[in-house]
């Protein structure tokens, strides 16, 4: 067996394909977000998404440093802060079915905000996977660190939309939630023998 004794290629092959596919679903969802932008109609969007994309290009950069070197990044992960607040609107409105658009004049904020939120679900999937692979310390607790930061800005995409009636959050009837959140119960933490 060949062994390289630089951090610089401390990477396992999984891990070298695994960041190969996070890294290009997270340039993805940054070029959406150029793509799209110009095409939003309402200005709150619109910052959010600005907000979005400058935090995403920095988290970008530090995993990319990172992978390159083997070694820690000179920006470490910063924490996303979303600016919407933590209401949500439970229960259904009866809407118009959706079906996929035919024409570009058809784009909405509803769905750009949507594709929005399904780059953020993309990129946490992929960042995940990718921290179990990976045998470089570093990159692993770079790609571990920034999932949060993933989880918290599809959060907060997720309550524009709710606010904006894009997205609905059906509910169980209090019984079926209570008998439901009532089927566990903790444990004691004994030792195992």
């Amino acid at each position: 067996m060949y062994h390289v004794d630089s951090a610089k290629y401390n990477h396992g092959a999984h891990e070298v394909m695994d960041m190969h596919e996070t890294l290009s679903t997270v340039i993805g969802g940054l070029d959406q977000c150029v793509l799209l932008r110009d095409q939003i109609q309402d200005p709150e969007l619109r910052n959010m998404m600005d907000r979005q994309y400058q935090f995403c290009v920095d988290e970008y950069n530090t995993l990319v440093e990172c992978f390159k070197t083997g070694r820690d990044p000179s920006q470490p992960t910063g924490h996303y802060q979303m600016t919407e607040d933590n209401k949500f609107t439970y229960g259904i409105k009866p809407g118009q079915p959706k079906k996929p658009i035919t024409q570009a004049s058809e784009l909405n904020d509803e769905m750009i905000s949507g594709y929005l939120l399904s780059s953020h679900k993309a990129t946490a999937t992929a960042k995940l996977a990718a921290s179990l692979e990976t045998t470089n310390p570093v990159v692993r607790r770079v790609l571990a660190d920034s999932i949060p930061n993933c989880i918290e800005m599809a959060y907060e995409v997720s309550i524009y939309q709710n606010r904006k009636g894009y997205y609905q959050v059906p509910q169980l009837s209090s019984q079926d939630t209570v008998t439901i959140t009532n089927c566990y119960d903790t444990m004691s933490n004994n030792q195992l023998q």
